[in-house]
């Protein structure tokens, strides 16, 4: 046997100890401990860094204790974060660049952490420095985790990293995919150029998003992307040409379907109420928060559609709750068949209920995978940010299993558009409904077929040994 096939056969015969470091958020948390989950399973040992607040809170998905340890992190002080501020579920969005200068104060406890431990492996996504924190140590390979759609590295980091070019730019230039970008569809319009200013804000003292980005995926060794080459891996080759490395593949890693009966707010109850397939359930994630007017054109659009509705969004700015918000007389028209909650739910419980019929999602990643792979329901399309746009283009532009909400040139949709996205997808005569039905149960067969999550996994671990004897 040739010795570079002895050496990666030894290694496989052994386990992996790999460090998980995310970005201080639970949208990132969760992703990578459901990673290690899968892992674990497999067998290897994972110590995970992470705030002490968010351990009590994810404890219980923690499903291998004895091969995941979790490492409590103090979180610095900055001054202008609030005392005790630990993830981003602590901090308006408008102080995230302290809690980014608070996670870069943590180098070098990070550093004497894998000095000791000499891990195989680090996986991390905004903590910038790690990679060159492992070549100082030596003989630790560094994973960008990226836990969003492709498309949005793809589109957003291959281009010029200049702000003042960039701010210099007509709308069109600014959105204009950079050379090679192997996609027309999944794009931005003219008018979603201020999607992409993000890129340029200070997210830590003295680096951009874009340069905490680029860095990360320039330095290491090797980018892993949370999706499967079915549906993404055009956005994956394109990763692989223009940062010169290794592009590997987790698949989708979707959580099991809960068990049991849907017993948060009497929401089984309450949804037996209804017909089959007829109920819609409306959810827009932990970070996003509506102007007051655009709430209103979300609840008067649902109404409008006729169809009892399951409401979950945040209490929209300036207010103190969704109540008072509400348009007048709204609450009373629609108490027998609207109910709205400003608190968390069971996502994919209610997405897999009988009575639930069509899903309208503001597309974040996590919510994109499990309305595609876990659930029957219609798909209507409602992001608001870079990436989440990116996904709906992929959704109703690539693979058409779903509809987009139409907005204007400001970005803002109305009672009318949403209204006509839910019936174009839910009026049984509905060409574009029967398309995009067909189109998502076809999909559904496939991420759902036998083996095809777990030969990712087993794929991915051979793939770190590969790089491992490299």
């Amino acid at each position: 046997m040739p010795q570079a096939q002895k050496k990666l056969a030894d290694s496989i015969d052994s386990k992996l100890q790999i460090v998980m470091f995310p970005w201080l958020a639970f949208g990132h948390l969760i992703p990578f401990l459901s990673l290690s989950n899968e892992l674990a399973k497999k067998g290897h040992r994972i110590s995970f860094l992470l705030p002490k607040n968010a351990e009590i809170k994810l404890q219980n998905f923690n499903l291998y204790p004895n091969l995941i340890t979790f490492h409590t992190l103090k979180i610095p002080h900055i001054h202008g974060l609030p005392y005790g501020a630990e993830t981003t579920a602590d901090v308006p969005r408008s102080l995230e660049t302290l809690l980014a200068t608070a996670m870069d104060e943590l180098s070098d406890e990070i550093k004497s952490f894998l000095r000791n431990l000499k891990p195989h492996f680090v996986f991390f996504d905004f903590a910038h420095w790690v990679p060159e924190i492992a070549t100082e140590i030596g003989g630790i390979k560094t994973l960008c985790y990226k836990i969003v759609c492709p498309a949005t590295s793809a589109y957003s980091l291959v281009r010029s990293p200049e702000k003042s070019v960039f701010m210099a730019s007509t709308a069109a230039e600014k959105v204009r995919p950079p050379p090679g970008y192997p996609s027309n569809t999944v794009v931005l319009h003219e008018h979603e150029a201020k999607l992409l200013e993000f890129l340029f804000q200070e997210y830590g003292k003295g680096v951009t998003i874009y340069e905490r980005l680029s860095k990360g995926m320039t330095l290491c060794d090797a980018i892993a992307l949370k999706t499967c080459r079915e549906i993404e891996g055009t956005f994956g080759d394109y990763l692989a040409t223009q940062f010169k490395k290794p592009v590997l593949y987790t698949g989708p890693v979707l959580p099991d379907p809960e068990k049991g009966p849907l017993e948060e707010h009497g929401l089984s109850n309450w949804l037996e109420k209804f017909e089959p397939g007829s109920v819609v359930f409306c959810a827009f994630g932990s970070q996003l928060i509506l102007e007051k007017k655009q709430f209103q054109e979300l609840v008067l659009g649902l109404e409008l559609t006729g169809l009892p509705f399951l409401l979950v969004v945040k209490p929209p700015e300036g207010t103190k709750s969704v109540e008072e918000a509400l348009p007048e007389g709204f609450k009373e028209r629609v108490q027998e068949k609207g109910l709205i909650l400003d608190c968390w739910v069971p996502q994919l419980k209610i997405l897999t209920h009988k009575s639930v019929g069509c899903f309208v999602s503001h597309c974040g990643y996590g919510s994109m995978w499990e309305s595609l792979a876990l659930c029957d329901c219609q798909l209507v399309l409602l992001p608001s940010a870079n990436d989440q746009t990116l996904s709906s283009r992929l959704m109703e532009q690539d693979l058409k299993v779903g509809v987009e909400v139409k907005k204007d040139e400001n970005g803002w949709f109305s009672k009318e558009s949403l209204c006509k996205a839910v019936k174009c997808v839910m009026d049984k005569d509905s060409q574009v409904g029967c398309l995009v039905k067909e189109n998502h149960r076809k999909w559904k067969e496939v991420l759902s077929s036998p083996g095809f999550m777990s030969n990712y996994i087993d794929s991915f671990i051979q793939n770190l040994h590969e790089l491992l004897v490299k």
